[in-house]
């Protein structure tokens, strides 16, 4: 018994980090989903960490919208902070060119990543007054305090449940720590919620004095004004869960006296070739680093091949294999266009037909199961293998209604989107510098042709190996030969 898409809803579970295991997922309001997603601190590039949280966080929200869910994503940026700071001092820049700047850059990776941009981007800076009036309750209910020196703290002696989220115990973790002898700290782990002004730094007046908010209470008061006291999924990287989304969770609940978030999703850590991802050891890559050297979509494809909660191994050796496994999909979709003679077009009715059948079927319970990516990708080579099947034995129309189902049920994952061969044949990487225009190969496989058609046959292999040393691979069919890069 099939289960429609519209009835799918229901059977959503989702792994809940607060609660260490998944949980049958059910909104605030039915219908409705209110997310919150960590963003960036825009001081820099963003590196493949980065690319692997929003396309995480983007699936789960395509997946939602495709159960028919109203989604309300909402991913802040973290405008003022530290590091902002010294980045700019060291460039000599205003601090407001340099976060818009990198802005600006963010936005333009994650939309080569096939991103959807949020709902809602707040901005710290634009939050200044939303963050000083949870900070006054705080101060207020003796969640806070003021310090000698102009900062003001949050007393995480005063929250009974600090640590509930890591599975910390404050009084374990103070054994053994001790407070800097020049702080205004009453408890080591006590965290700034606004700090006091330094010279030429960004400032702001508050009833405690010129100053700016700490990283923490940015979040809190973001995601509050967005998305209300409580809300349904709050997510970030893995690296987030202690210390920032635990104080966040100790300030929320103390100045709402609400439940912060119902659903807590973490993303797994990614390594580079088996090392933590770090510049002092010369494995630090950007996004434009790397979609410099592979498709936006192979590196798209490679980070949802893995279940986002899973830690991944990235290596060149990995994005390879992804290219020659994405490859391999649209070579299935362009073998049924091929025979069928015409170009595949996706609608809704055969999107809900899609999801229908056997393979949609499986698909949903993959995705259901947590956004089990890896799963769903399992069932469209499944799709991939029947299409070869199915051609083999001249069975073109099977072909084609396979061919359907795999790029209907493929939409939500946001691959196999574009024309096979645009992708087969994008230029990306070492195949840009000297290698052979699309003109020049066109040409070469027009002589292939007539050598063979001229019986000469040595000229024909000499040619396909001059292209497949080129990188180009040709494919021979009854519709006639067509190339793609390897």
């Amino acid at each position: 018994m099939t289960t429609p898409l519209a009835d799918a809803m229901s059977q959503l579970a989702i792994y809940d980090s607060f609660n260490g295991r998944k949980r049958s997922f059910k909104p605030l309001v039915a219908g409705k989903v209110g997310m919150y997603v960590c963003g960036m601190t825009v001081y820099d590039y963003c590196h493949i960490g980065h690319a692997r949280v929003v396309v995480a966080f983007d699936m789960a929200v395509r997946w939602l919208k495709q159960l028919g869910y109203e989604v309300n994503y909402v991913r802040n940026i973290t405008d003022i902070d530290d590091k902002i700071i010294t980045r700019a001092a060291e460039n000599g820049e205003e601090i407001g060119a340099l976060t818009q700047r990198f802005i600006t850059a963010m936005h333009e990776d994650f939309a080569a990543l096939g991103c959807l941009a949020p709902d809602a981007e707040p901005r710290a800076t634009d939050y200044i007054d939303e963050m000083q009036q949870m900070i006054g309750n705080l101060v207020s209910n003796d969640y806070a305090y003021a310090g000698d020196n102009g900062d003001v703290y949050y007393a995480v002696d005063r929250f009974p449940d600090y640590g509930k989220l890591s599975k910390r115990n404050l009084d374990d973790m103070q054994a053994g720590s001790r407070v800097d002898v020049e702080s205004d700290k009453r408890n080591p782990f006590d965290f700034v919620l606004w700090k006091a002004a330094k010279p030429s730094e960004p400032q702001w007046a508050s009833p405690w004095g010129q100053g700016r908010p700490g990283w923490h209470i940015e979040c809190s008061a973001m995601s509050t004004k967005c998305l209300g006291n409580t809300f349904d999924i709050h997510g970030g990287g893995h690296d987030l869960q202690f210390p920032h989304h635990e104080n966040e969770i100790a300030q929320s609940e103390a100045a709402t006296g609400c439940e912060y978030a119902r659903n807590w999703m973490h993303v797994g850590f990614i390594n580079v070739d088996g090392e933590k991802m770090s510049k002092s050891l010369n494995n630090f890559f950007t996004i434009r680093d790397v979609i410099a050297k592979y498709h936006s979509e192979t590196v798209r494809f490679f980070l949802l091949s893995s279940h986002y909660r899973s830690q991944v191994n990235f290596s060149d050796k990995a994005l390879d294999e992804a290219h020659n496994s994405l490859s391999r999909l649209y070579q299935a979709l362009k073998a049924a266009e091929q025979q069928k003679g015409q170009t595949l077009t996706i609608d809704d009715a055969l999107t809900n037909s899609a999801y229908d059948s056997a393979a949609g079927q499986d698909f949903i319970k993959a995705m259901n199961d947590d956004f089990n990516s890896s799963t769903a990708i399992s069932v469209l080579f499944g799709l991939a293998r029947d299409i070869n099947k199915a051609l083999k034995g001249e069975d073109a129309e099977a072909a084609w209604q396979l061919a359907q189902q795999l790029k209907a049920l493929a939409q939500t994952l946001n691959i196999l989107q574009l024309p096979v061969q645009q992708f087969l044949q994008a230029v990306v990487g070492e195949a840009q510098e000297g290698g052979l225009s699309d003109d020049a190969i066109d040409g070469l496989i027009t002589e292939r042709a007539d050598a063979k058609t001229n019986k000469n046959f040595a000229r024909a292999d000499e040619i396909r190996e001059q292209l497949k040393e080129a990188g180009i691979e040709l494919e021979d069919s009854r519709a006639g030969t067509t190339w793609r890069r390897a």
